[in-house]
């Protein structure tokens, strides 16, 4: 399994009229830890396109515990459980930096697909790179 945690900070652009996050927001904030934990070991988005392949998302999950607030600051606990054939999917459970409490938990499916949007096997050189982070 790999883990990452990816610290954020709600701002007032990111909550409703309650001052809750709005509920699309932690779509982004999924985003931010994956592209974030992906970077980590140097697997870019700009380079894994000029190698000819794409990770689109085709399936998103979010299930709602307690919202969070303005102002508060949040961990994205992201993890990859196992090793991508065609599909890759990303878990993430979203705290208080404070605390274990589980806000939000959720996931996304990213296929691989070549530039053409046709689906392909996930590229030896990324499943490597996550071999070894497993391995680790």
């Amino acid at each position: 399994m790999i883990r990452y945690d990816h610290p954020v900070k709600v701002y007032y652009k990111d909550v409703d009229q309650m001052g809750i996050v709005y509920y699309s927001r932690y779509f982004e904030f999924f985003e931010e830890a994956r592209t974030e934990m992906l970077l980590s070991f140097g697997l870019d988005y700009v380079k894994v396109e000029e190698n000819g392949a794409m990770l689109p998302v085709i399936e998103a999950h979010c299930e709602y515990k307690k919202g969070a607030k303005f102002g508060q600051e949040i961990i994205v606990k992201t993890c990859i459980r196992e090793l991508p054939k065609v599909k890759m999917k990303f878990e993430y459970i979203i705290c208080p930096a404070d605390s274990d409490e589980i806000l939000m938990k959720g996931y996304t499916v990213h296929a691989c697909t070549n530039l053409e949007g046709k689906p392909i096997k996930m590229p030896k050189y990324i499943r490597n790179i996550l071999q070894d982070k497993m391995d680790n």
